[in-house]
């Protein structure tokens, strides 16, 4: 009769296999989670080591000079940045001589282009288009 009582006993004391089953799918949620928030700091560090190219490096250059001529360019950034292109678009917007520079920097990782438009009054500037001259 003892020994009857000592299995009883000893099977009371086991997990079920619900309760199993409930913390195996427990362990795994917090292990995908972990997963989760280790990936995405991986992806922002990688983001970090990318080199940010600034378009206000191209409008700073304008702002050295007292004239603007309405015309195409491109060039790149050569040892700063290298691989990344920049090209630049300045029109006349009004007849006062206010210039309208538009910027669009192509990074080398090839992700979205990045663009940038300034406003520059220069009034020694030639004659643009608005003000009769053509291209």
């Amino acid at each position: 009769m003892k020994t009857r009582v000592k299995i009883q006993a000893a099977g009371r004391k086991a997990f079920s296999l619900l309760e199993c089953m409930i913390d195996i799918a427990a362990f795994f949620i917090a292990v995908f989670a972990i997963l989760a928030l280790v990936s995405s700091s991986l992806q922002n560090a990688r983001y970090l080591q990318r080199p940010m190219v600034d378009p206000g490096m191209l409008a700073s250059e304008l702002s050295l000079t007292n004239q603007l001529v309405e015309a195409t360019d491109s060039g790149d950034f050569g040892d700063v940045y290298p691989g990344s292109t920049w090209t630049s678009e300045i029109t006349e917007v009004q007849t006062n001589k206010l210039f309208e520079v538009d910027y669009v920097v192509q990074r080398a990782d090839g992700t979205r282009p990045e663009k940038m438009s300034i406003l520059l009054f220069r009034p020694q500037s030639v004659a643009g288009s608005l003000d009769g001259a053509t291209k």
